[in-house]
């Protein structure tokens, strides 16, 4: 069975930012910022097994772009303070865990356009839940993946969603790497190859 005309139907859009003032220790210079904005929205294919469902991805970008402006601007408009960044999708209880997989296009490539050309993979996480079902989505440097003190996590819950035939497509961006992280590992200041990794 095939869809060929599915529409992208938005319930609603969530914007939650996390401002991180203090992990005890010294105070930081500067608060750690992370910004997430969460769509709901209707899955096409929800209930039924549909063998040609790529073409949705395409569906998606134009959301995607208006999601990762979003978060820009939740950071001052100003795509160089962003830091880190990763994606998420929830999939109600009707679909299937490879419904979760529509956002990796329109998701990633939207927030490397904003942030003119990060060079990094975008992080990911994808599952199936119920209503009020929380999301813990990845983060690394969007420039270069190997670069131990950027990786993090923030979770996110809309209390209503998913609904058993919708999604939840969830954008993260960061400022800035954890408060006080001393693990080692490449510093962002020593990027070098630009190859997403290091």
């Amino acid at each position: 069975m095939t869809d060929t005309a599915p529409t992208v139907e938005v319930r609603k859009i969530c914007t939650f930012v996390e401002e991180i003032l203090h992990e005890g220790g010294p105070a930081p210079a500067k608060p750690q910022r992370k910004v997430a904005v969460a769509a709901v929205i209707r899955n096409p294919y929800a209930g039924r097994y549909v063998e040609v469902i790529e073409p949705f991805m395409e569906l998606l970008k134009p959301l995607g772009l208006e999601m990762a402006k979003r978060l820009v601007a939740a950071h001052g408009g100003d795509p160089k303070r962003v830091e880190t960044y990763g994606k998420g999708t929830i999939v109600g209880a009707d679909g299937e865990i490879e419904h979760g997989a529509f956002w990796h296009v329109p998701g990633g490539y939207a927030m490397r356009e904003v942030l003119g050309g990060a060079k990094a993979i975008v992080p990911s996480s994808a599952k199936v839940g119920t209503v009020g079902t929380a999301i813990d989505i990845p983060l690394h440097h969007i420039n270069a993946c190997y670069v131990r003190s950027h990786f993090d996590a923030m979770e996110v819950r809309i209390p209503d969603a998913p609904r058993a035939g919708e999604l939840v497509v969830v954008l993260v961006m960061g400022d800035g790497g954890r408060i006080h992280a001393r693990m080692g590992g490449l510093k962002a200041q020593d990027i070098s190859v630009w190859d997403g990794q290091r």
